[in-house]
């Protein structure tokens, strides 16, 4: 019989090393960090490092996200194709450091399917070959846990947000422009809550890739050179997810093209593409938006990560929309857009090696706090 497993006590109160490895519904590449975790769980910023999926493997995943013939052997190939990557990854961000000095990978893996109505998600990404390729332990599998609980599974950074970006006497909301928005509400005093608003980037890098075979709008230049469509606009914002209350998550489930295109055949004339890039951008600044105007009572500041922030024409319209707020980019608080995700799985590993919650209820609508993710040790 295996022996009970043991809690290493002496290891509470010491600062550890954690990699976090995010990879987004943008399907754009891998984001490493490795993080120092202190006994408090505050977190400190090593080292970064970016790897971009090949062409092969976005176009094997984003193939993936529709049902399709053999899928789940298709799955499980990817999956092993992006044990690979996440090792690359993990070997650039820790050339010249020991692997040993770090206790584990947290690993959000790819989301091929999100559906927590029907008790699921699924994120692919074979944690035990990347704890067998990299010699680490790999915590993974976040998100069923909550759902198993009755919630969302989703958003599961607000609780990182609620830790490192909380202050006590400023109302703040982090808006997560990935490849689909998600805001945290963090009040000086009272509840932390998140949710997803809407698309971030997917639409606008899904329909440039059609046009442009770009894979994603450099500074909104495309989107800027465009005029909004007020009925396209008007069309995409009758989405029924708009209208649902928190706690609520959303994927491509709901944001996809085929959707995109069905509102287009509505008008009886050719839209120009780059008025409905121009009117996508508008429609995701627009959902995340109102979502904090309606939601987020008192906000004084809002700070944005995750690849949107990097979005000239985005960030211009967000600050038209919320002329009361003071809106930056999460680097303002120390900590650089695109890392913050990262460094939210890297923190959510150590909550699950450290047997802590790592959802927040009042965010995902779970019946309660749970200790999150599968441990697939070294």
């Amino acid at each position: 019989m295996s022996p009970a497993p043991t809690h290493e006590a002496p290891l509470f109160n010491q600062a550890q090393h954690y990699v976090g490895l995010m990879s987004g519904t943008s399907l754009d590449g891998v984001d490493a960090v490795l993080a120092e975790v202190g006994s408090a769980g505050q977190i400190h910023l090593i080292h970064s490092h970016y790897l971009t999926y090949p062409d092969s493997l976005r176009t094997q995943l984003l193939a993936l996200h529709a049902p399709q013939p053999d899928e789940i052997h298709l799955a499980a190939c990817a999956a092993n194709n992006l044990a690979h990557l996440y090792a690359e990854a993990v070997k650039g961000l820790l050339s010249g450091i020991d692997p040993d000095t770090v206790r584990a990978i947290g690993c959000h893996g790819q989301t091929l399917r999100h559906r927590p109505a029907d008790g699921y998600t699924l994120q692919i990404g074979n944690a035990a070959l990347l704890a067998e390729l990299t010699g680490i332990s790999v915590v993974a599998d976040f998100r069923s846990r909550d759902i198993a609980a009755g919630g969302q599974g989703a958003p599961l950074v607000p609780a990182f947000h609620a830790q490192a970006l909380r202050h006590p006497e400023i109302h703040r909301v982090i808006a997560n422009i990935g490849g689909i928005a998600n805001i945290t509400d963090l009040p000086a005093l009272g509840t932390v809550r998140g949710w997803d608003t809407g698309p971030g980037n997917m639409l606008l890098d899904a329909w440039i890739k059609r046009h442009h075979g770009a894979h994603y709008d450099r500074d909104g230049t495309w989107a800027a050179s465009g005029t909004v469509h007020p009925g396209l606009l008007d069309a995409l914002a009758t989405h029924d997810y708009l209208n649902l209350s928190p706690p609520k998550s959303a994927g491509r489930e709901q944001f996809n093209l085929d959707w995109l295109d069905a509102a287009l055949t509505h008008f009886d004339h050719i839209i120009n593409p780059a008025d409905v890039q121009a009117t996508l951008l508008e429609f995701t600044a627009m959902s995340l938006c109102d979502a904090v105007a309606r939601e987020c009572s008192g906000a004084q500041e809002l700070y944005v990560c995750g690849g949107g922030a990097h979005n000239g024409a985005l960030m211009q319209r967000i600050v038209a929309r919320l002329p009361c707020i003071q809106v930056a980019t999460t680097a303002a608080l120390g900590i650089e857009p695109d890392w913050v995700e990262a460094l939210a799985f890297a923190w959510l590993a150590r909550q699950t090696l450290h047997y802590l919650p790592g959802n927040l209820p009042s965010v995902t609508g779970a019946r309660g706090e749970r200790v999150l993710g599968a441990i697939y040790p070294a």
